[in-house]
């Protein structure tokens, strides 16, 4: 085989290998059917969506994590907002009212 040939193969491998996993997992194939169609081992059909599982287990769960972490972020930097803003209005009535005893 060329090449040409085996490098056009891997492309059309990378290219239809996620829309094939994606049929077999939403039940529109089988892994058999897959491997007669296209002249796959089974094998290596059960091998990508053993990898792309783990792929969507891991996605999911990262994106909880890193969304709190995210909010935990947000929440600290609003109390400590809240906190300065709180201590800047005391301030500012302790000045009004020393302020206001000077002018009676």
């Amino acid at each position: 085989m060329s090449t040409a040939m085996e490098d056009e193969i891997k492309r059309w491998t990378a290219k239809r290998k996620s829309a094939l996993v994606m049929e077999i997992l939403q039940g529109k194939t089988t892994v058999a059917e897959a491997s007669r169609s296209y002249d796959l081992p089974p094998s290596e059909i059960e091998t990508w969506i053993d990898e792309a599982k783990r792929s969507m287990e891991n996605a999911l769960r990262a994106n909880p994590l890193d969304i709190r972490e995210q909010y935990e972020k947000q929440i600290k930097h609003l109390q400590e907002a809240y906190g300065e803003a709180m201590l800047e209005l005391r301030a500012r009535k302790k000045l009004q009212s020393l302020l206001g005893e000077d002018e009676k």
